[in-house]
């Protein structure tokens, strides 16, 4: 269901949102699902990148550390914004 259409993870109950690959199947299906899968899932950079890939808005929705994180800032065009000596 979720492959599909990751939006659906809303409709799902809480122990499918605490499912890696269940929220894995979600976001690369719609980036934005990452709002509805567990909390923790905004800290697993696997997740986070999957996210993005499929919509660069997910970004706005992870926790701090991953929003500092070379690899994420690359991918959404913020590179050029990390301090030399920085993850």
């Amino acid at each position: 269901m979720v492959k599909k259409n990751g939006l659906e993870l809303e409709n799902l109950p809480k122990h499918f949102k605490k499912d890696r690959e269940i929220v894995l199947a979600a976001v690369r299906s719609d980036g934005f699902a990452i709002v509805d899968a567990d909390s923790k899932f905004l800290d697993d950079k696997e997740i986070a990148i999957e996210a993005i890939k499929n919509n660069t808005g997910a970004f706005l929705l992870l926790n701090k550390n991953l929003t500092m994180d070379k690899d994420i800032l690359t991918l959404v065009g913020l590179d050029k914004h990390i301090k030399k000596g920085e993850k």
